[in-house]
């Protein structure tokens, strides 16, 4: 564990990646040799991975039973240098899991079973709410990256919670499927969110072509400023006072799981040190590019 004060927390999902990938393509059904990975994963435990590689020290807000699998999640975390002290350690739930199978064409499929961090709830959240790290009379300032794996019901009460009015939100859907989860930040107004093309859409209730189209469609419903990914396609960071658009450097896709938590973690820490909008959109392209492609 660090010691060194965090500065950002990473909200949501923290659990173990069970990832097969192909080297050919395949189709449902098919049964293919290939490679089997077990990481630690999800959308928060990824951001924050990402983000203590780039320097920043994250704390993890989140759950892991009191299984092997989860003390072997945590002592896997404490390693990689993440603050674990406000990890909630639940004795009666079990380590959340994902499952996903990887080709060259992308994505096949994948099970998220994150079932333990939405029956924990508010709990994981109780060290901003009623200290160490903050409380509704002195709300948390600082960095703050959640993910849709939240319920939709705690993500529409950190929405509009005191405790949450002063932090820099970053939220990221985890999934398309659990893209809508998030209309509540368009409600209040709050927020950064980091979405793709086809979250945008699913949010806005509305077909885009472009990632420009679908920004500026998210401001207008009420986000504070949305970034938009398109695969290799022009991406866009866009606020109600302008908007700025970059295309992703070509590369060789050899993976998927986790670009979109590259992309937001690289973000982040490129703000953090001081670059402009143009500037931190183009490093967090090129970060996303270099994990599309195999690289670290």
């Amino acid at each position: 564990m660090t010691t060194h004060a965090p500065d950002i927390l990473c909200i949501g999902s923290v659990l173990w990646d069970m990832i097969g990938r192909c080297d050919v393509p395949m189709q449902a059904g098919n049964d293919k040799p290939g490679r089997i990975r077990l990481i630690p994963g999800g959308v928060a435990l990824n951001i924050a991975m990402t983000l203590a590689g780039l320097g920043m020290r994250p704390a993890l807000l989140s759950v892991v039973g009191q299984d092997a699998e989860g003390t072997a999640l945590a002592a896997e975390c404490t390693r990689l240098g993440l603050d674990t002290t406000h990890l909630t350690r639940a004795p009666d739930l079990p380590t959340d899991r994902y499952m996903a199978i990887e080709t060259p064409d992308g994505l096949l499929a994948a099970i998220a079973d994150a079932h333990s961090l939405e029956q924990a709830g508010a709990r994981i959240l109780s060290p901003l709410i009623e200290g160490p790290l903050g409380t509704p009379q002195a709300p948390y300032a600082g960095r703050i990256a959640l993910d849709g794996n939240l319920t939709e019901a705690l993500l529409a009460e950190i929405a509009a919670h005191p405790a949450f009015a002063r932090a820099d939100l970053r939220i990221a859907p985890a999934s398309p499927g659990k893209a809508t989860r998030l209309s509540a930040f368009l409600r209040a107004g709050r927020g950064t969110l980091y979405v793709n093309l086809e979250e945008a859409c699913l949010l806005c209730e509305a077909p885009f072509t472009s990632a420009a189209e679908a920004a500026r469609a998210l401001v207008e419903r009420g986000a504070a400023r949305a970034l938009v990914t398109h695969g290799g396609a022009p991406c866009c960071d866009a606020t109600a006072d302008a908007s700025h658009t970059e295309t992703p450097p070509p590369v060789t896709v050899t993976r998927v799981t986790g670009a979109g938590d590259t992309f937001m973690a690289a973000h982040i820490a490129a703000e953090r040190d001081g670059f402009d909008r143009p500037e931190a959109l183009r490093r967090a392209l090129a970060a996303a590019a270099t994990h599309v492609s195999g690289g670290t």
